[in-house]
C-alpha cells in the first residue's frame, strides 16, 4: 500500500500535452486534483485544461527536474518519453508507471523478448541489423512478413510489408539505417485489446476486451464487447494481468492482441502500451469510472474504481477532416462527442472521437 494517498488539491505532473494528457487532466479535475503539463509543443491541446503548463525540451534535464519538483507525482501520456527524462524526474518525485515499463515498450525487440519470456505467445520474429540478417530471418518467420523499426513507430509509421523475398532489400532501405525487427504476419480473425489498471498496492482490475478495426495503420473503431468466446476474453485478461504483474506496473496498461480462430482459438500478443489508450476511450461514456480516472486513482494511491460497463459501445475516431462533421454528430441521439481542441486538421491526425452507446448485451 502507498504510505499516503494524494489528497484533493495535490498536483499530478503529466509529461506530454496531447489528447491523452488532456483527458487525464479532465479526469484529475473531477477528483479535485490539479495538473501540471510539460510539453515540447507550445500549442499542446492539453494546456487548455491544465492548472499549470510548461513548455520545454524533454532532453532538458534541468527543466524536467524543476517540473518534477512542482508536482506530487509524475506520469506520461505517451510511451516514447526519453529514458533520461524519466530518470531526471524520478530523482525528484515518484514516476508511475515505472521507468522499466517504458524501457521495454520503447524497443520492439525488448518487448517481444519480455513477453515471450513470460510464456506468452507472439508472432514469429527476429532482430534485423543488416540485409543479411533479414534474408536469414525470412525463412524462419515466414512470408508475408512485416519489418518495423525497433523504436518510435506508432499508428502504422515505421513499418513496411514484405510480400516476397525479392522485396526485402527495398523494404529495409525504406526504414533507413536503424535497428529493425521482422515478424511473420499470422492469420487472425480479430484484433482485440484489454485495458488493465493496477494500483500501488498490487490490486488489478480489467475493462472488458475490445475489438479494434485499423485503417491505414490507424485505429478507426473500437467495439465492446469484442466478438470472442467468454473463455478467450478471460485468457486476454489473464495475459494482461501477467504482463502488469511482471512489470510491477502502476496505472493503466493496454495490451493489444490477435485472436486466431479454428478448432482451438487462441491469442497472440502484438504489443503493449504503458499508458491510457485510444482503444479505451469508450470507457468515458460506457463505464462509471473511465480508464483516465482509474489511471489517476492508481498513480495517486487512491482505491481503484469500478471497471464494469453499463452499456455496449462503439467508439469511432475523427481523423483529419472527419472532425468537420462535429455539428451533425452533436445532433445525433445516443452519441457522445469528444473533441480535442486541435487547431489544424491534418491528414491522419486524431482530432476527436465519438462514442455510440447501446443496451448492454
Amino acid at each position: 500500500m502507498p504510505d499516503r494517498a494524494l489528497p484533493p488539491g495535490s498536483t499530478i505532473g503529466i509529461l506530454g500535452g496531447g489528447q491523452l494528457g488532456r483527458m487525464l487532466a479532465m479526469a484529475a479535475s473531477r477528483l479535485g486534483l490539479k495538473t501540471h503539463i510539460f510539453s515540447d509543443e507550445a500549442a499542446a491541446p492539453a494546456f487548455d485544461v491544465a492548472a499549470v503548463r510548461s513548455v520545454g525540451s524533454y532532453a532538458d534535464n534541468e527543466a524536467i527536474a524543476q517540473f518534477a519538483g512542482s508536482v506530487d507525482v509524475v506520469t506520461c501520456e505517451f510511451e516514447n518519453v526519453p529514458a533520461a527524462t524519466l530518470q531526471a524526474a524520478s530523482r525528484v518525485v515518484s514516476v508511475f508507471p515505472p521507468a522499466n515499463a517504458f524501457a521495454v515498450a520503447q524497443d520492439r525487440r525488448a518487448e517481444k523478448d519480455f513477453v515471450t519470456g513470460l510464456g506468452i505467445p507472439v508472432a514469429p520474429y527476429a532482430a534485423v541489423d543488416s540485409l543479411d540478417d533479414l534474408v536469414r530471418a525470412l525463412p524462419r518467420v515466414g512470408l508475408p512478413a512485416l519489418i518495423k523499426t525497433r523504436r518510435l513507430g506508432y499508428d502504422g509509421k515505421g513499418q513496411v510489408p514484405i510480400r516476397a523475398a525479392a522485396d526485402a532489400a527495398a523494404a529495409l532501405a525504406s526504414l533507413g539505417k536503424v535497428p529493425a525487427l521482422v515478424e511473420g504476419m499470422v492469420p487472425f480473425e480479430r484484433e482485440i485489446s484489454v485495458i488493465a489498471v493496477r494500483g500501488q498496492d498490487g490490486e488489478i482490475r480489467f475493462y472488458d476486451a475490445v475489438e479494434n478495426v485499423h485503417e491505414g495503420g490507424i485505429l478507426a473503431r473500437s467495439r465492446v464487447p469484442a466478438g470472442i468466446a467468454p473463455a478467450l476474453s478471460v485468457e486476454a485478461k489473464t495475459i494482461a494481468g501477467k504482463i502488469a504483474e511482471a512489470l510491477s506496473y502502476v496505472g493503466v496498461l493496454c495490451v493489444e492482441m490477435f485472436a486466431r480462430g479454428g478448432e482451438r482459438p487462441d491469442l497472440l500478443v502484438n504489443e503493449f502500451a504503458p499508458r491510457v489508450h485510444n482503444s479505451g476511450h469508450w470507457t468515458l461514456d460506457a463505464c462509471l469510472i473511465s480508464q483516465f480516472e482509474n489511471h489517476v486513482r492508481a498513480i495517486a494511491g487512491w482505491p481503484l474504481g469500478e471497471t464494469a460497463r453499463h452499456s455496449d459501445a462503439v467508439m469511432t475516431n475523427l481523423i483529419g477532416a472527419d472532425v468537420e462533421t462535429w455539428r451533425e454528430a452533436a445532433a445525433e441521439p445516443d452519441l457522445a462527442v469528444h473533441l480535442y481542441g486541435k487547431t489544424e486538421a491534418r491528414e491522419g491526425r486524431k482530432m476527436g472521437h465519438v462514442t455510440r452507446l447501446y443496451p448492454k448485451s
